[in-house]
């Protein structure tokens, strides 16, 4: 890292702060030894050429060596590399000492022989844990904050991915109902007007009170109430459909997640039927889980390709979904056999962030 990269750097972490931390540095220092020493100038100048000799080495590890030798885990460099720099400020620091402290306040400061204090490695390994000491502090500071845009990034995609997922999930039923509404028009029935009705409350909560991660559960019930009653308005007595449920006022979901399944049902299980098709749904959310089952029978004739790639797009959206919200909380599972085909959706009754 250049120096130039270093000060952007620095600026970018906001320097006022690193400014505070120094000032606090030297402050603890003097005060630590202020009671105990009559030359108090002494003490000032000791600590100001200790601390500035702490500053460097503190961002030449933290900024230099680490992002270019530990971070690509050349770890045992990194260590004799910190080593060296830590001798280097000894080195500085025992030459200020000799040659201008120990001379300008011979009363305060004990006269040592410099070659003698560059060759004594324990007066050397004492100062290496005062040397670094800040450096360390730094470092923790630097964690804390790389793990904070660590988590904040990781909100984020989740956010991004979420939304993407939910505008799949729109177009997807609103070109299903509007081609139910446009099959209803074009005979010129009765039933267009509660058709509209239905849907508009549809559209009403989709728009307005989706927004959120997770809903009350009470509110998805209502959702799939309006949307079978629209679809029993447009299959009427070709479909035989049970809806099941025994719902806890505090019980919450991700939205629009159960009526995926249930397009999905009526997709592969009623639009291609000429008979009777069967759809049964139950919902319970009792104690501390959500549990919803779905079966339907199976039409004899295929279904198109175009009609089988966006279930399953809708299906892979909803297990997309699962794993962004619930994490390894939730349980999916589907059988299909040759009549019919089923799937059971366990959750969390509360969930909590992954």
């Amino acid at each position: 890292m250049s120096v130039k990269k270093l000060f952007h750097s620095l600026r970018k972490k906001k320097v006022h702060y690193h400014i505070l931390f120094w000032i606090g540095m030297f402050g603890y220092y003097v005060s630590s030894d202020w009671g105990f020493t009559d030359n108090k100038m002494a003490l000032i100048e000791k600590f100001t050429i200790k601390v500035s000799l702490q500053v460097i080495l503190s961002y030449v590890i933290v900024y230099f060596l680490m992002p270019r030798l530990l971070v690509r885990k050349h770890r045992v460099l990194f260590i004799l590399s910190s080593l060296f720099a830590v001798y280097v400020v000894h080195i500085i620091y025992t030459a200020s000492r000799t040659f201008y402290l120990e001379l300008k306040y011979p009363d305060f400061f004990k006269r040592n022989d410099f070659w003698e204090c560059l060759v004594d490695f324990y007066l050397y390994f004492v100062n290496i844990t005062w040397f670094i000491f800040p450096t360390i502090i730094l470092v923790a500071f630097k964690y804390y904050e790389r793990q904070k845009e660590v988590l904040t990034l990781r909100e984020e995609k989740k956010i991004t991915e979420l939304n993407a997922l939910k505008n799949q999930l729109n177009p997807h039923f609103l070109f299903n109902t509007l081609n139910n509404l446009y099959t209803l028009a074009l005979k010129k029935s009765d039933k267009t007007p509660e058709v509209i009705m239905k849907l508009s409350k549809i559209l009403d909560y989709m728009l307005y009170h989706c927004k959120d991660d997770f809903v009350p559960l009470t509110a998805e019930v209502h959702l799939l109430n309006n949307y079978i009653a629209l679809e029993k308005l447009r299959y009427g007595k070709r479909l035989n459909i049970t809806f099941d449920y025994d719902v806890a006022e505090e019980a919450q979901i991700a939205p629009l997640l159960l009526l995926t399944f249930v397009e999905n049902a009526f997709k592969h299980g009623v639009s291609q039927e000429i008979k009777v098709a069967n759809i049964q749904i139950r919902l319970q959310a009792r104690q501390d889980r959500i549990r919803f089952e779905i079966e339907n029978s199976k039409s004899v004739h295929q279904a198109t390709r175009s009609d089988e790639n966006r279930s399953a797009i809708g299906l892979e959206n909803s297990r997309k979904q699962l794993e962004i919200l619930y994490g390894q909380t939730a349980t999916l599972h589907t059988q299909e056999l040759e009549k019919t085909y089923s799937l059971t959706l366990e959750l969390p009754i509360c969930p909590t962030a992954v």
